[in-house]
């Protein structure tokens, strides 16, 4: 175990942990971001946003800006006010302990007044037959701006109906000939701007009131077989690409028992970002916060992501000068007993 204690750990580097990172620096406190590995295709460091085109609604960018371009543009201005990366896991976690205690990917283990926790969410998987066996080149996909130049002037389908599926069936018709959009229900869960803009580009045909049953091809992806929800009927699609954009699960697998979480798996927060107890919600864990999509299930948009951020690193450092004063304040009782 480092005999060092850190004043931060920050856990995740999406726009959550680099603001957090951010805040921590120019607040002098040398905050210590773990990264993370990149687990393709659902993990990658940077989070979400690396996987995403144009981000047009983040304030700042007149023109918009590519997801992995903010990434790199936040993590550097971390790195430029003190925060320290490693590019590993946390895998294991006690906050029973007190400063924490955390254990990376590599084996070596880190002590830390207070934990930030902004791991974020990946992408969510459908199960069917072919999905795995077609995964990574071979067809299937959950990140159109990875692959989508594979599938120049070939037919692509999107499963989904939320901004995400929208963003991806528009990304998509940038090199493909045509992009279905396989839903199960009549109308989309999309904003009304999403809506409109895929509606009015030609290259989007919807397939309504149907879901994916199985991503069929030999070598590669060439159909998919869908079923009608309502008449049970069944079609296979011929298509090339086959993208996935149904929801997120929250990242919180190492800390599922360590704090309080929703059924869903997301963390439980107080007002000022403090985890709650696993045996007593009531109670917070002090020192320990989350940030970002990890307890984020209302919004999940990169800048209330930052938003909390920001709001984790303040409490931390709130947090920071009450054990500092508490510390002086011990030191200065023991010197008067020894008086």
């Amino acid at each position: 175990m480092s005999e060092t204690i850190e004043n931060v750990v920050i856990v995740g580097s999406g726009p959550s942990g680099w603001t957090a990172g951010l805040y921590s620096g120019r607040a002098n406190l040398s905050p210590l971001l773990f990264a993370g590995q990149p687990h393709w295709p659902e993990l990658l460091p940077g989070g979400q946003l690396m996987t995403t085109t144009e981000v047009e609604n983040y304030p700042g960018f007149e023109n918009g800006i590519l997801g992995p371009d903010l990434m790199e543009i936040m993590r550097k201005q971390a790195e430029r006010y003190g925060c320290r990366v490693i590019g590993e896991d946390i895998v294991e976690v006690d906050f029973n302990q007190r400063p924490a205690v955390l254990k990376d990917g590599a084996g070596n283990e880190h002590r830390a007044w207070t934990v930030i926790i902004a791991t974020g969410a990946r992408p969510k998987r459908l199960g069917i037959p072919g999905e795995t066996e077609f995964f990574g080149g071979k067809g299937v996909s959950s990140c159109a701006v990875c692959d989508g130049a594979f599938y120049k002037e070939k037919v692509c389908c999107i499963t989904g109906g939320g901004d995400s599926a929208m963003e991806e069936a528009l990304y998509l018709t940038h090199h493909a000939s045509k992009v279905y959009v396989i839903h199960r229900r009549e109308e989309l869960r999309a904003s009304k701007i999403m809506q409109q803009r895929a509606f009015e580009n030609s290259k989007i045909e919807f397939v309504w009131n149907s879901i994916p049953i199985e991503v069929v091809g030999e070598n590669s992806v060439n159909g998919v077989r869908v079923r009608h929800v309502q008449t049970n009927e069944e079609k296979v699609i011929p298509i090339s690409g086959f993208f996935l954009a149904i929801g997120h699960i929250p990242n919180t697998g190492f800390v599922h028992d360590k704090v309080a979480l929703h059924g869903s798996g997301y963390i439980r927060v107080d007002e000022h970002q403090h985890c709650l107890n696993p045996k007593n919600p009531a109670e917070v864990i002090e020192g320990v916060y989350a940030a970002g999509d990890c307890h984020d299930h209302s919004w999940r948009q990169a800048v209330t992501a930052a938003g909390f951020g920001c709001m984790a690193a303040l409490s931390a450092e709130r947090y920071l000068a009450v054990i500092d004063d508490q510390v002086k304040r011990a030191s200065i009782n023991q010197n008067a007993a020894k008086a």
